[in-house]
């Protein structure tokens, strides 16, 4: 069976935790373990904060889109903006690259994403926005009791 949730927020820096605590709620259905719990939360920050930051330059008027569809055990996350786009998305993937030195970024959202999620695709247009979509499968972790 297929579930699917949608969610659509201002982008506002305190809408991130909103946007993760609800992404968690949503798929706590499946029952994951904490780790992956926390993985997911990790990526919808990542996510959501990539948005912010850097696709609307902390413009309150900006909207982040979020799609969570759930079939079996497997995850499918879609974050959304339609901001100012990546030029290089490639280089934009690279561990430690960041266009926002000045407000501490760390250049490693796209790499954690990566560490934390099987799939990850990131579709961007320069002056049109950018759609992540992450991918990842939950371990069966149920247990038979006799």
């Amino acid at each position: 069976m297929k579930n699917e949730m949608k969610l659509e927020f201002s982008a506002i820096s305190q809408n991130e935790s909103f946007a993760r605590v609800t992404v968690a709620a949503f798929i706590a259905q499946l029952d994951p373990d904490l780790d992956e719990l926390t993985d997911i939360k990790t990526v919808v920050s990542e996510a959501v904060t990539n948005a912010i930051i850097h696709g609307y330059e902390n413009d309150p008027k900006g909207i982040v889109y979020i799609k969570v569809t759930i079939e079996d055990r497997l995850i499918e996350l879609t974050i959304k903006d339609v901001g100012l786009g990546i030029a290089d998305v490639e280089e934009a993937r690279q561990p430690l690259f960041t266009t926002k030195p000045d407000l501490e970024r760390s250049g490693m959202g796209f790499t954690i994403m990566e560490n934390f999620m099987d799939v990850v695709e990131v579709h961007s247009q320069p002056g049109r926005g950018t759609e992540v979509r992450l991918r990842k499968h939950l371990q069966n972790h149920k247990m038979l009791c006799n």
